[in-house]
């Protein structure tokens, strides 16, 4: 199918992990998906693996000068752009004490700024539409206090905060903003530090009531949710993607 014809989503850090499986839901539901991603041959491979309903460009999203020749060349080559999944980041897990002002403003960059330039370069496309859907990726980090996730748990509390003020300002011309917060999800990283670490493991399955990690599959399916027809009266909303964690004892 044509692309100007069909829905346009744009996913970034889509190589791996969450950004692949929101990739893979939506070119599965039919929605055209172009991928933004640092690495080159990371993504020509997540492409090819994607299909034929999928594009590329590498981008180094800190580089926030580029953003908006990056937003127009996708508008350019599609016509329109329907979905935004701000899902790329950095993590950074240190002492709060060991953490340096470099550190701590590296971490707010890739994990908040990042989010709010693109974010304001997409929504200008989408008002033009008057139509269009942002999701913003958080964490359970900014759902409550973790230790030795200082800067990761300032910004992703920061994208929270964001994604309510961003919906207000966009609701008026037909544009939703809502956010994921997703809690242990099942991945080869998140496996290998929890079977390692077994009293952390003990943890987490105890405070979490459906007593199981989610799969990447689960959050990509609550960001095709919030992007389709199903959810266009929700907007300004933080979803728990967590097996109950967040209200678990």
């Amino acid at each position: 199918m044509n692309p100007s014809i069909q829905k346009i989503a744009i996913v970034t850090g889509a190589a791996t992990g969450l950004g692949k499986a929101i990739a893979e839901k939506f070119v599965k539901s039919n929605i055209f998906t172009v991928i933004i991603v640092r690495n080159e041959e990371k993504a020509r491979m997540a492409c090819e693996s994607l299909g034929g309903l999928s594009d590329y460009e590498v981008c180094d999203l800190s580089q926030l000068e580029k953003l908006p020749g990056l937003v127009g060349k996708i508008k350019e080559k599609y016509g329109h752009i329907d979905i935004l999944v701000n899902n790329a980041g950095i993590h950074l897990k240190k002492p709060m004490l060991e953490v340096t002002d470099e550190e701590f403003q590296k971490v707010i960059l890739v994990n908040e700024t990042v989010v709010f330039s693109l974010s304001r370069e997409v929504a200008k496309v989408m008002i033009g539409q008057k139509s269009g859907s942002i999701i913003n990726i958080s964490s359970m980090a900014s759902q409550y206090g973790i230790p030795q996730v200082i800067a990761y748990s300032a910004a992703k509390s920061a994208v929270e905060g964001m994604t309510r003020a961003m919906a207000v300002e966009l609701s008026p011309f037909g544009v939703r903003v809502n956010c994921i917060a997703p809690g242990f999800i099942k991945t080869n990283m998140s496996s290998s530090a929890l079977d390692s670490d077994p009293e952390r493991k003990r943890k987490v399955f105890s405070r979490t009531p459906m007593g199981k990690l989610g799969t990447p599959e689960d959050v990509a399916n609550a960001a095709w949710f919030l992007s389709s027809e199903e959810s266009s009266y929700i907007t300004g909303t933080v979803m728990c993607v967590d097996g109950g964690n967040a209200i678990g004892f």
